[in-house]
Parts: structure tokens; C-alpha cells; sequence
């Protein structure tokens, strides 16, 4: 991994929910209930798969639309309303209301906590949440959901847009004192891999879901299936006497 473009790398910043925080996980087993309990035979499965897809429609028409930025717990309750009515199935917003607070129990990937903890003991990067949370909610996931004392967190709220808009990452270069090339984006999305590599970031794809990259000139420095992939091939490469060639 380590050559001149990538060895001037002194920070990581990584992506939250679902690079992080295990999204399918933490949710579709509640979104099930909530189904089971309003009658609808339509699986977890079938329907997380269509929120989520959801999800990144609802923020990409949020950056287009230039309506103001709508921030993420109300785009993924918009997106969960959408596919409630797209399945045909019957609620009362007071329903989806107390479904929302599923969001407060988002479970981190056990990969992800290990790996950021050998990367913290490690003292050779700046660990920093770049994310499309609110920042007191992506404050609150780091510390008491995620547990680990990132040196700083970043939310899109202080761009206005959600990645991969350019602005995020040219916000966060500006909050962290450092030059593109300083930073590596950490992602389990590809669009945020080529949001970044486009915006002059170096980016690490923790390639999770088994998913290709985005048909594009801005390709991720190299590709892992998890954190345990990820701490090992940066720690060895940013130790004393690494090749750097």
C-alpha cells in the first residue's frame, strides 16, 4: 500500500454507518416487527434491502434539491416511510415516530472496534469520524455506541450537503488543518471512495459487503474485506523501515 502517494498519510477518517456501525444488523431485525406487527408479509430482508437503497436516494435528492440540508435521521425516516408505503403497508406516524428510536442502539461491527483499537495503540494515524450524522448524534454513536476517543468528529452538517458532495471532504480538510494528501477516507461505500479520491483524499475500501468499485477513474489505494485487514496493512506499512517503493 505505502508508496509516494499514500506515505505522506497521517490521518484516517472514516465513515460511520455501515462502514463502522453494522446498519443491516442493528436494523432489520427490528424493521421485521414493525412489519410482523402491521400485518405485512414482507421480510426483513426483502425490505432493508430497499430502505437502505432508499436511504441513499433520499440524501443524494437532498444535496440536488438545494432545499437545505434535511439531515440523516430524517432522510432515513423518510426512506422508512417510503418503503412502508411502497410495500403497501399500513401505519400511523406516531408508528414510525417510536420505530425511529432504533436508531439509539446501532451496533458497531466487531471487526471495526478492534481494528480502530490496534490503529489508536498504534499512534501512527489521527483517527477522525467523517460522516453523514448530525454532529451530537455521531458524537454520542462514537463515544458510547462505537467506545472509541476518536481526535476529532466531523459531520456533514458543517457542509450543508452529504457526501460524497465535494464540499465534505473539502470542509473537513479545512477543520483538520491538513492537505488532501494528508488524508485517507476509510469506507465500506464505494461512492465515498470516489467522493474522495476525487476531492485529492487518499481511500482505504474495507470492501464488507462484497460490493464492486464505482466505474471510475478514482479508485480506492487498495481494497480489504474488514478492519482486521485494514489495521494490519496500515500498521505494517507505516512501520520503521517499511517499504516504501
Amino acid at each position: 500500500m505505502t508508496d509516494n502517494s499514500t506515505a505522506q498519510v497521517n490521518t484516517l477518517v472514516f465513515d460511520i454507518f455501515g462502514t463502522v456501525l453494522d446498519l443491516g444488523g442493528s436494523l432489520s431485525e427490528p424493521a421485521g416487527r414493525f412489519l410482523a406487527e402491521h400485518g405485512s408479509p414482507v421480510t426483513a430482508e426483502e425490505f432493508w434491502a430497499d430502505w437502505r437503497g432508499r436511504q441513499r436516494i433520499e440524501q443524494y435528492q437532498d444535496n440536488l434539491f438545494m432545499l437545505g440540508h434535511s439531515g440523516y435521521l430524517e432522510t432515513c425516516r423518510r426512506s422508512f416511510v417510503y418503503c412502508l408505503r411502497l410495500h403497501g403497508v399500513e401505519f400511523e406516524n406516531a408508528d414510525v415516530e417510536r420505530f425511529m428510536a432504533v436508531y439509539d442502539d446501532l451496533r458497531p461491527f466487531d471487526d471495526a472496534v478492534s481494528g480502530l483499537r490496534r490503529l489508536l495503540d498504534s499512534q501512527r494515524f489521527g483517527l477522525v469520524v467523517l460522516s453523514n450524522g448530525e454532529q451530537s448524534y455521531l458524537e454520542r454513536m462514537a463515544s458510547k455506541n462505537v467506545g472509541i476517543p476518536f481526535d476529532n468528529v466531523i459531520s456533514v452538517e458543517k457542509a450543508g450537503v452529504f457526501k460524497p458532495h465535494p464540499a465534505v471532504y473539502r470542509t473537513a480538510t479545512r477543520i483538520l488543518d491538513r492537505s488532501p494528501g494528508e488524508i485517507m477516507m476509510i469506507s465500506s461505500h464505494s461512492f465515498d471512495v470516489t467522493g474522495a479520491r476525487a476531492s485529492g483524499f487518499r481511500a482505504g475500501y474495507v470492501n464488507r459487503y462484497n460490493l464492486p468499485n464505482e466505474v471510475s477513474v478514482y479508485q480506492p489505494d487498495f481494497e480489504v474485506s474488514d478492519f482486521h485487514q485494514l489495521a494490519d496493512l496500515l500498521i505494517s506499512s507505516s512501520a520503521p523501515g517499511a517499504d516504501a517503493s
